[in-house]
């Protein structure tokens, strides 16, 4: 990526990355970090979205959808979902895991910063933002999507942004997974100059993340702390990696109010 201006830049970052996560979406669900395999883990799930989230069968539109975790999820809630990718190897994944279920699940394939037309009640997206180049710029073309609808993003803290004793906590998890020779969970390593391009590619916490939701179009955001899916995921770890914890998980919400 040697071009000389940002306007060059950005679409040749975002072709990279179209590629790789086209690439990744034969092994994404291997990683149990992707796709939980606990019964409990996936009804602590299915609680905050409810939680969360209008009540089904509104209408939702799941950007970066990846091989459909949110989107699967929401559609067994009986929310009305479409699901967004740039991958479409991602969305064939996808596809077939509905099919499968029995869901009517509506794929879109396009960039996140170019979602379908609304209106939609409600837009949710999980660890989708930092792989953004021009994150604040997403948000916005998210609320013309639903302009008077619930935006829901669903994070964790990681990366250099986390405190020196998170940082040394995913290490250590890292260790373990490598040691017990876990499925990696991605097919090749990020490229370093990719993580330095993007504004949040080294790692998201509620801080930056609140500042660029309150910045954007949507306003103030509301934030949560998502316990109930950290426990439940902390309960199914082996011994030798539980005693790392797991990663703070939290959501932040704006737009309309919430359901509780």
């Amino acid at each position: 990526m040697t071009s000389s201006t940002g306007s060059d830049r950005a679409p040749s970052l975002q072709a990279a990355l179209r590629s790789y996560w086209n690439a990744d979406a034969a092994t994404y669900d291997q990683a149990v970090t992707h796709i939980p395999r606990s019964a409990a883990v996936n009804a602590a799930w299915a609680a905050a979205l409810l939680r969360l989230l209008p009540p089904p069968p509104a209408t939702v539109l799941d950007v970066g959808a990846g091989t459909g975790f949110l989107s699967v999820h929401l559609a067994q809630l009986g929310y009305q979902v479409t699901a967004l990718d740039s991958a479409p190897a991602m969305l064939e994944q996808l596809t077939a895991k509905a099919s499968r279920a029995g869901l009517a699940i509506k794929t879109v394939c396009a960039d996140a910063a170019d979602p379908p037309d609304g209106p939609f009640h409600a837009v949710v997206q999980r660890h989708l933002i930092w792989t953004l180049p021009d994150p604040g710029r997403a948000l916005n073309t998210w609320h013309q999507a639903a302009p008077d609808g619930r935006l829901v993003l669903f994070e964790s803290v990681w990366g250099s942004a986390a405190d020196p004793a998170e940082r040394f906590r995913s290490y250590g998890r890292r260790l373990v997974r490598r040691l017990h020779r876990d499925a990696h969970e991605h097919h090749a390593e990020y490229d370093p100059q990719w993580h330095a391009g993007l504004p949040l590619g080294t790692g998201t916490t509620p801080e930056a993340l609140t500042s660029l939701l309150a910045a954007s179009t949507w306003g103030p955001g509301r934030l949560h702390r998502l316990r109930d899916i950290e426990w439940t995921t902390l309960t199914t770890l082996p011994p030798s990696e539980r005693i790392f914890g797991v990663a703070p998980r939290f959501a932040l919400t704006a737009g309309g109010p919430a359901r509780h």
